[in-house]
């Protein structure tokens, strides 16, 4: 359950400002059709996190040391440093449909989503939790709940909350997951 709850905390609060949350709301606002958007993005993020965790869990497994455990902890600590740094999405990048809402974001969430802090993130998580299927299940819940506010409530929901404050929130729970699995790692904690 530890991995789950994590997994899905660590995600929502690094997916927020992110570009693929940006990314919902110009589909959102081109596509207008807000089922078709969630639901690719939900089966994109599935087949995504999926492979990221699994990669993750299966270098953990084959790279079981203590080096490869400081390795995921410093992980974490850059994925702290880098959710300071705010995402863009160029409008010259927005993918072109051929296939409607479903299929458009489906390819969309997908392909944007790799090297995407959060499949960075997924990676770690995986790889610290060696669970598959609950990371998986964890961070799909956590790119839900920060995109389906963006799917239905858009531009408006950027201009009230501050990414910044979010951003700062992200990088602290990075940097705190980072720092504890150091100190654990190094047997400082009972």
């Amino acid at each position: 359950m530890d991995a789950f709850l994590t997994s899905t905390l660590v995600v929502a609060l690094a997916e927020i400002g992110d570009k693929t949350m940006l990314l919902a709301i110009v589909l959102a606002t081109r596509f207008r059709w807000p089922f078709a958007i969630a639901a690719g993005i939900f089966l994109a993020t599935i087949a995504n996190h999926f492979l990221a965790a699994l990669l993750g869990a299966t270098a953990a497994a084959w790279l079981d040391s203590e080096w490869f455990r400081y390795l995921v902890a410093a992980g974490f600590v850059a994925m702290g440093l880098w959710t300071l740094v705010p995402d863009t999405f160029d409008e010259d990048d927005e993918p072109r449909s051929r296939g409607g809402a479903f299929v458009t974001t489906l390819i969309a969430f997908f392909l944007v989503e790799m090297g995407d802090k959060t499949q960075i993130a997924t990676i770690a998580l995986g790889a610290q939790f060696a669970s598959t299927e609950w990371v998986t299940a964890g961070t799909t819940l956590g790119m839900m709940i920060a995109n389906l506010p963006a799917i239905w409530l858009g531009d408006a929901l950027v201009r009230r909350v501050s990414m910044k404050v979010v951003r700062t929130i992200a990088a602290a729970l990075f940097l705190a997951i980072g720092i504890w699995l150091l100190v654990q790692t190094a047997g400082w904690l009972p």
